[in-house]
């Protein structure tokens, strides 16, 4: 039988995480703060829990996945918090991009009351995440990732083991500035091969598949060819909110980034010339 699953955060990238779950036959409460963001996905059985608390005492594995700081303390300690759950050795997976100290004051409120919680955060956009081409980096006890790789397997297509908890967040911080440095690279090629008389089609037809080409140059340099932005894989509000915690990630081991720097800087000229709530494959504008 297959595990009941609570998922809480039903944004960009949890709806369509929380789809494939309900696709591979998992039962699925949701829960998010805004109500309107469960009914898209109750055509697929997801059913509604109130409150984390709610949704908790009814799942055996609870899934959270959160925009904010601020979510994320409320969703675990607040007053329908996952911390006032009853029900006990319940395992929760927080696959959100949040620094490890944020994460570690989290897991400590739900550890206090019986709960186990594992670091394992996702690295790829809504486009990936709907195809489910999602890549899971577990971390926390073995033992605990062995019960929930079902579980992990129903949103990502490739899941690892990583370690002790927190080392899911270290390697998602890798994979973060490689994202972001192969989508302004491919902006980059996009715009050079344009200028100088290229078919955007053909660029991307050409590249994709070649030694030069990667993940984030097929997926996005495909909406580069169509100038059509508007389909939300991942906008700059993700990757100027995660650019914070890498950067400080960096800073506090004394380890030069300059790449992923210079890369940002073609995002911070996109969301200041309008492209904010856009695809970061706006970057080539």
């Amino acid at each position: 039988m297959s595990k009941s699953i609570g998922f809480i955060g039903l944004g960009v990238l949890g709806s369509a995480m929380a789809t494939n779950l309900l696709k591979d036959g998992f039962d699925v409460t949701g829960c998010d703060s805004r109500p309107e963001a469960l009914e898209g996905l109750k055509e697929f059985g997801l059913k509604a829990g109130k409150s984390p608390k709610d949704l908790a005492d009814k799942s055996e594995v609870v899934v959270t996945c959160l925009p904010t700081l601020k979510s994320l303390h409320e969703v675990y300690a607040g007053d329908q918090g996952l911390a006032n759950s009853s029900l006990p050795n319940q395992i929760i997976l927080e696959v959100s991009t949040f620094p490890v100290a944020e994460k570690e004051k989290a897991r400590n409120a739900v550890y206090a009351v019986g709960k186990r919680m594992m670091d394992c955060p996702v690295s790829g956009n809504r486009m990936l995440a709907e195809q489910k081409k999602l890549t899971a980096f577990a971390s926390g006890n073995e033992a605990d990732y062995k019960e929930v790789k079902d579980v992990i397997g129903g949103f990502a297509l490739r899941q690892f083991y990583v370690g002790e908890f927190g080392c899911g967040m270290k390697m998602k911080f890798c994979s973060n500035i490689l994202n972001l440095v192969h989508n302004a690279a491919a902006a980059e090629v996009m715009v050079l091969g344009i200028k100088s008389g290229l078919e955007p089609e053909l660029i991307h037809k050409v590249i994709s598949g070649s030694g030069s080409s990667s993940s984030m140059f097929e997926t996005r340099g495909a909406l580069m060819v169509a100038d059509a932005y508007e389909y939300e894989g991942s906008n700059f509000s993700t990757s100027i909110k995660d650019s914070r915690f890498i950067s400080q990630h960096a800073h506090d081991l004394r380890v030069p980034t300059p790449i992923y720097h210079v890369a940002l800087q073609s995002y911070y000229a996109a969301v200041a010339q309008g492209h904010f709530e856009e695809d970061a494959a706006a970057v080539v504008k």
